[in-house]
């Protein structure tokens, strides 16, 4: 006779999304009736976050160096199609923002403030900045989660260790695969952890402070749905000739949603992971670009900076034409890799960008200000497309060379 599972096994066992959705709306109701009580579990989220951001770097670093390691002479990694798609989708993204920010022009009711955040001074600071991650001690790197820096020296480490014997490639392996069971086990909670985060997100804000800034909202997450739903699969289909709504659903549903709620690429590095895994994709793909992909690949941040930037250019009457909005906009966020560790993102870059227009800087930081505002909303939009993009290009791109070759 088998025995009756345990409610923990059960939970274990159940349906990850259906559990993810449960949580959401346990936490919008908790919220709504006992705000006290809804922030005082946000401790739940809280601690999830700080789960997945810890998990983060040491799997980046040992999956990357294991990867790499134990790789087999003649193996492709797909790489270089993944960057083309990250790279192709933000200047879309851009495209898409000023073209919608021209159809659908915003005005902004400014007014003094004060931002503690200090933005980069220009494009050459921010570019030191990237260099000097890359070369960053590798303990220091692991510690502030400097995943260009992790990266780097994981990359470094696996090229090292392919000349060692294959006992230490066997055990660097066997490290990962734990590394990576941890890492599903604390994936396991976060139907948890996002009732604790939507719980504290409602009971502190209910939104009501979002209705001033509808019109901004609509433009920005009009361009986002616009690039999940119709860019993005566009260039999966011109990858694979199937139809890609399938794959871009399960990614936006797997990933994007987690994404949202906890709003860091760097804490959804290990959700993403595991889906790449589920999807059954190259491994010496999928390592090295989900952590290149949440630092490079910017389609969310683009739209943030383009469209925020527009927003003031428009209110302060200034002319300018889209093909030089569109360059502009995509300087600044490919600029945004070298300010991704920064508190705040790609906020920080819209004094950049609105700098290249002629905006002053104290109306710029004013910006920032609203986009701190609408944050609960904009950056976890950005953060979802951003993240689920991530594994949605590395899929086509793996799921191409298959085609190729088979």
């Amino acid at each position: 006779m088998t025995p009756t599972p345990t409610l923990f096994q059960r939970y274990l066992n159940g349906s990850l999304v259906l559990q993810i959705v449960i949580g959401i709306f346990a936490g919008i109701l908790l919220a709504s009736f006992a705000p006290e009580t809804a922030l005082s579990l946000s401790f739940f989220g809280s601690l999830f976050v700080s789960a997945l951001k810890a998990v983060a770097p040491i799997l980046v670093f040992v999956l990357v160096a294991s990867s790499i390691a134990n790789q087999q002479k003649g193996t492709h990694t797909n790489l270089k199609p993944v960057i083309h798609l990250y790279l192709i989708g933000t200047l879309l993204a851009a495209t898409t923002a000023v073209l919608v920010s021209v159809l659908f022009p915003t005005t902004l009711v400014l007014t003094a403030t004060d931002i503690q955040a200090t933005p980069p001074e220009g494009i050459l600071e921010v570019l030191n900045t990237l260099l000097f991650k890359i070369v960053d001690n590798p303990v220091n790197a692991l510690v502030t989660a400097n995943f260009i820096g992790i990266l780097a020296w994981g990359i470094g480490l696996g090229f090292a260790l392919q000349h060692a014997n294959n006992s230490t490639k066997k055990a660097l392996h066997d490290v990962s695969n734990a590394i990576t069971k941890i890492v599903h086990m604390v994936i396991r909670f976060a139907p948890i952890g996002i009732f604790g985060l939507v719980a504290q997100t409602v009971a502190e804000t209910g939104f009501s402070a979002l209705l001033g800034y509808s019109h901004l909202l609509l433009v920005l997450i009009g361009c986002m749905v616009l690039i999940a739903l119709v860019v993005n699969p566009a260039l999966v289909y011109l990858k694979l000739r199937t139809n890609p709504y399938p794959l871009v659903f399960q990614c936006l549903r797997e990933s994007g949603v987690t994404a949202f709620f906890t709003r860091s690429s760097a804490a959804n590095i290990p959700v993403n992971m595991e889906l790449c895994k589920k999807l059954d994709l190259h491994e010496d793909t999928y390592s090295v670009s989900i952590p290149l992909g949440a630092t490079i690949n910017m389609a969310g941040a683009s739209i943030t900076i383009t469209v925020l930037t527009l927003a003031a250019v428009h209110t302060l009457g200034i002319e300018f034409d889209i093909a030089t909005a569109i360059l502009l906009s995509v300087v600044a966020a490919v600029s945004a890799c070298g300010a991704s560790g920064v508190a705040g993102g790609s906020l920080l870059l819209i004094p950049l960008a609105c700098s290249l227009f002629g905006v002053p800087n104290d109306v710029a930081m004013q910006v920032v200000a609203v986009g701190f505002i609408i944050g609960v909303i904009q950056d976890s939009a950005e953060t979802a497309l951003n993240s689920s993009t991530d594994v949605l290009f590395t899929a086509a791109a793996c799921r191409a060379e298959e085609l190729k070759n088979s």
